[in-house]
């Protein structure tokens, strides 16, 4: 597999992330349990950090070989 694969398909995962976190905001929004609303908020949490990593994970292997591209020192070693 290529960088440039690998790229979409961590762009393909986070439009899969970015539709379930619509769902469950739509679904928090509409809740009247507190119990249940404190899940759903940690789920959100969850999601959202993963979206974050995999948009920045999507950026790094889609332009890892352009010249002059700062890599994150994040995923650097």
């Amino acid at each position: 597999m290529t960088l440039r694969e690998l790229s979409e398909e961590y762009r393909r995962s986070g439009d899969l992330l970015r539709g379930r976190l619509r769902e469950l905001r739509s679904e928090a929004r509409e809740c009247g349990d507190g119990e249940e609303l404190w899940h759903l908020r940690r789920r959100i949490t969850d999601l959202a950090e993963m979206l974050r990593q995999v948009n920045e994970l999507t950026e790094l292997t889609e332009r890892y070989y352009e010249r002059g591209y700062a890599r994150s020192a994040k995923y650097t070693l």
